[in-house]
């Protein structure tokens, strides 16, 4: 796929359209979907009685159109409009485009809670279990993050190496020699929200093509990551500035962890006990532990 058409295939239209079925949409949710092209930036931000306003149909229409469309509701098709819609502005059109009322920092904290919140709904616990029962068969984990990104993809190898296996995270012009090194036996991990980075879309593709595992972290559903991934763990990600929030993402990769802990507990506790052993005799906490 050219990057041409990649790019068509992440524009609103395609991406709304290939969801349409094939028996295509009674005349009240072919309403609802045109409200969804003509006018992206406000319904980004409307509730389902606001959007059923614009389309001329009840508050029911438009979670039945959401459900046609393969979401569980509003609020979900929603999400993925809204990061598809941000993903398309620069970082001031970002922060214009947001609908922020009082202080800002408390605004940021609100928006991670929802954020959450809907994460907790979206994510299913089997694309918890699969990523970490891959990780522990995995000869080596390559996790692929940009920008800020990279606290989310730092955070999670640092916490998988302590687990006892190998990651490591890797950007810029380490990347092509790490997926150059790349195999069948390996696992990447290409984290990226808003504007997705080439670089970790070319990482992916070319980590498929070599026939390893790949697994992505990112707040929009991009064909150009859907055709290499085995699962896409979709996270929300928007800030309440110019920043998309990396909370959501580092809860995720917490949470990945965490089930990479139970699939061998012994090794996990000897790299663990091993390490607790390293930072004593590096000196590096202010106090030691008692010794049980």
């Amino acid at each position: 796929m050219t990057e041409s058409t990649t790019a068509e295939a992440d524009g609103f239209e395609s991406w709304l359209r290939a969801r349409v079925p094939e028996r295509g949409l009674r005349p009240k949710g072919a309403a609802v979907l045109e409200v969804l092209l003509t006018q992206p930036r406000r319904v980004s931000y409307s509730s389902a009685a606001e959007a059923a306003e614009l389309a001329g149909v009840n508050v029911a229409t438009v979670s039945r159109t959401a459900q046609t469309l393969g979401f569980s509701g509003w609020s979900d098709l929603q999400q993925e409009l809204r990061a598809r819609f941000l993903s398309s502005l620069s970082a001031p059109e970002v922060a214009a485009a947001q609908r922020t009322e009082g202080d800002l920092g408390a605004a940021s904290l609100r928006r991670d809670l929802e954020s959450l919140a809907v994460l907790t709904r979206r994510l299913e616990e089997s694309q918890i279990r699969t990523v970490a029962e891959a990780m522990a068969r995995a000869r080596r984990i390559l996790i692929v993050a940009h920008g800020s990104y990279v606290a989310i993809g730092t955070a999670l190898a640092h916490n998988v190496r302590l687990a006892g296996y190998d990651a490591t995270v890797v950007h810029d012009a380490d990347l092509a020699n790490a997926v150059s090194r790349i195999g069948p036996d390996d696992v990447l991990v290409a984290i990226s929200f808003w504007r997705l980075y080439q670089n970790t879309v070319t990482a992916a593709e070319e980590a498929h093509a070599r026939g390893a595992r790949v697994f992505v972290l990112s707040d929009a559903a991009s064909p150009a990551l859907v055709a290499t991934a085995e699962e896409v763990l979709l996270i929300p990600a928007e800030g309440a500035a110019f920043f998309p929030s990396l909370t959501p993402g580092l809860a995720v990769a917490q949470a990945i962890v965490a089930q990479l802990s139970t699939v061998d507990p012994k090794r996990t506790r000897r790299s663990i006990e091993a390490a607790e052993e390293q930072w004593s005799r590096f000196g590096l906490m202010h106090r030691q532990p008692r010794r049980g």
